[in-house]
């Protein structure tokens, strides 16, 4: 494990997106502790590879907006259903 820099804006799924593209490799999601400091657990070799990520990372603080499967589905339908109600 090893502690970076908190970003102001965390997305755990982008950073780990970010940090895979940059040949990082992390055994588990990133995480705060109870003080605040935010930790990575990747090889101790991947740290100077890791550092300009988490310090450039700015993630999205806002849920992308849903599919229409997905939009579908809140309602108990599939696209699937959608198609055969329009005779598709």
């Amino acid at each position: 494990m090893i502690k970076f820099d908190k970003p102001i804006n965390i997305n755990g799924d982008e950073l780990l997106t970010e940090l895979n593209n940059g040949g990082v490799k992390i055994s588990e999601p990133p995480f705060l502790d109870g003080d605040g400091n935010f930790w990575l657990d990747i090889a101790t070799k991947d740290e100077a590879k890791a550092k300009p990520i988490v310090a450039a990372h700015n993630g999205t603080t806002v849920a992308p907006d849903p599919t229409v499967a997905q939009k579908l589905a809140s309602v108990g339908l599939s696209v699937e259903d959608l198609k055969f109600a329009l005779g598709l």
